[in-house]
């Protein structure tokens, strides 16, 4: 073997031994103590006024004191949250994607972009589809944690695309909790009875239909105008991993 073969070899050599060394090791994707995607219902139900009163209110909750030092009280005293508005089967977007939120500034940031992005769509309401485009976007995190949740918020039962029950079942089997807000709609006020007043109640349907995982709860807004409130204190929940309950 020539001498400049004999020094290709061992350069080569070198580099074997120890080039996974000098390789920069992967980085570690940002702990936060909860993932949580904040699912909204813009469907033909929820009208422009109640639309505003949605995203005010969402907004107001997410900054609201207490939500915040129930965040800030966490192992890593902060949460990711993914904002995104769902209709028909197919009709999703993703209005905030995923955001740290650790202190009352980044909630009021949070809330600001909230405020003024505008409405993604109008449609029919498939919660089964938006239950698995959360899946989804949770799956696809940039964060790691170990509670991961999905609160959905509508005001009328399944009516497109897969079941409800369905896609819940399958996210829980992915150790993902489901909560739901339930916006009750007056029945003088309701186009459609039969989907806003379901044979039961709404509430007893998103029971039955749309919540599960461990310590999985519902919260009632008796109008959109409670919006705010309710999302409050569901967050709270939430975050602070409240006792297994049925809040309203």
């Amino acid at each position: 073997m020539t001498r400049t073969l004999k020094t290709l070899a061992a350069l080569l050599g070198l580099a074997l031994a120890f080039g996974p060394l000098a390789a920069p090791a992967a980085r570690a994707a940002e702990p936060v103590d909860m993932l949580l995607v904040l699912a909204a219902d813009v469907s033909r139900s929820v009208t422009a006024p109640k639309f505003k009163l949605q995203r005010e209110g969402a907004a107001a909750a997410i900054t609201h004191p207490e939500v915040v030092q129930a965040i800030t009280s966490g192992r890593h005293r902060r949460i990711a949250v993914c904002f995104l508005e769902w209709a028909s089967a197919g009709q999703h977007a993703v209005v905030i994607d995923w955001t740290v939120i650790g202190d009352a500034a980044a909630a009021r940031g949070f809330g600001d972009r909230l405020v003024e992005a505008p409405r993604s769509f109008s449609g029919s309401t498939a919660i089964g589809s938006a239950i698995d485009f959360a899946v989804a976007r949770l799956e696809r995190a940039p964060f790691a944690a170990e509670r991961r949740v999905i609160d959905i918020s509508g005001d009328g039962n399944n009516v497109s695309g897969r079941p409800a029950a369905d896609a819940r079942d399958e996210a829980v089997a992915r150790n993902i909790v489901i909560n739901a807000l339930v916006i009750l709609t007056p029945l003088a006020e309701s186009f459609r009875p039969d989907h806003t007043n379901p044979p039961g109640g709404l509430e007893k349907y998103f029971q039955d239909n749309v919540i599960g995982g461990p310590g999985a709860f519902t919260v009632v807004a008796e109008t959109h105008e409670s919006f705010g409130r309710a999302m409050t204190k569901k967050l709270i929940q939430e975050i602070a991993q409240a006792e297994p309950s049925s809040a309203r």
